[in-house]
Order: structure tokens, then sequence, then C-alpha cells
């Protein structure tokens, strides 16, 4: 099997990433990794993702910087006394796919030079997510835009309630693959995650 990495970002924060790279890595049964984690340590995206995940194959490898504040990775790692190196981010060895999720959006500073977008490698697939607000759509796009001209393959899983126009738009201009909409759940759990997994699998 030819395995593939799949790196998830958001046009914002708060967007629903981490449900998103849950409900990837429950429908790929695919390793987890979450390279720079900053705040909630007891309760990182790792933590929350592995709740989520039902299937026994999925292997949850340690973030390469977890940083104690929930700020910007590089004005976090600044308190923490450090300074994030793109050498020390190391990509897991797996025999397995691999789904990372990114911090925020594509350019989060990592350090002075360096943002989010640095650290994907051209050969992952890019999953954006995307959030109806004012203002997502020129979000969406900016977003798509960049990862399109740097020569990624580019999919968009829509997350919160439809808004029909501004999917619409979204799909016209970018002409991305559209993976689906994860509605506005009462909540999320395991089953829930396994549902859209079913559900995504045929597009990814």
């Amino acid at each position: 099997m030819n395995q593939k990495k799949y790196f998830i970002t958001g046009i914002s924060t708060e967007v629903g990433k981490t449900v998103a790279a849950a409900i990837i890595t429950e429908a790929l049964e695919a390793d987890y990794w979450k390279p720079v984690q900053a705040g909630e340590l007891e309760n990182s995206d790792t933590h929350k993702v592995k709740q989520f995940i039902s299937n026994s194959k999925s292997v949850f490898h340690l973030n390469s910087y977890a940083l104690k504040t929930p700020m910007s990775p590089h004005a976090a790692a600044k308190i923490d006394g450090i300074a994030i190196k793109l050498s020390e981010i190391k990509v897991p060895k797996t025999n397995n796919n691999l789904v990372i999720e990114g911090a925020g959006g594509l350019l989060v500073p990592l350090n002075n030079s360096k943002t989010i977008l640095d650290i994907i490698l051209p050969e992952y697939k890019v999953i954006v997510v995307s959030r109806h607000y004012l203002g997502s759509i020129n979000h969406t796009l900016l977003t798509v835009k960049l990862l399109q001209e740097k020569g990624f393959e580019v999919a968009i899983i829509f997350s919160g309630e439809e808004h029909k126009t501004t999917e619409d738009v979204i799909k016209k201009i970018t002409k991305a693959n559209i993976i689906g909409r994860i509605d506005e759940e009462p909540y999320f759990d395991k089953n829930v995650i396994k549902e859209y997994a079913e559900k995504f699998k045929e597009k990814l």
C-alpha cells in the first residue's frame, strides 16, 4: 500500500481542524501527528483526537514542540525560552498513512522567518477546513490559492452550518475537491466521528 500524508490546516483558528483530523484519521486508520502544540498540554489536540478514534491501528506520535502558552507558536516558544527550529520538526517514521494537524492557519509564524506553510512538504495532500463567518470567503480563497500556487493538491472540508452561497462560490473559484461538511453537531464522540469517517472515506 502506498502511504499517504495528509496535512490538515484551517482558514483561521477554531474552525474545526481537530475534529476534521480525527475523522480523517479514523477513515484511513491512519497515524496522527501534531508537530507543534501551543497550550492545553493536559488536553492537547492529540489527546482529543485519541479520544475520538475507534480503530486500534492508529498510532499517536509525540509533538516536536509542546509549548505551554495558548498563543501563536513563535510567541509561545519565546515565553518558554526556546526558538522553534524547522530541523527539529521531524516527520515520524511509520508504515501507515499519516494525518498531520497544523496550528491555526497557513501563515501562523513558527519563528521570525518561517510559518506553518514551511513544514508542509511537497508530497503532502492538504485539506483545508473552512467555516462560514464574515470574511471567511476571503480567508478560504487566500489559503487555497496560496497552496495551489505552491503546487499542492488541495481539498476542502466545510465545517458548521451550511451556507450555500459561500460554499458555491468557493467551489467555483478554487475548483478544489470538496470532501464534505461536518455539520454543527450537538456533540462529537467516537460514534459521530465514525459516521463521518464512513461518509468521507471514498473522497479521500
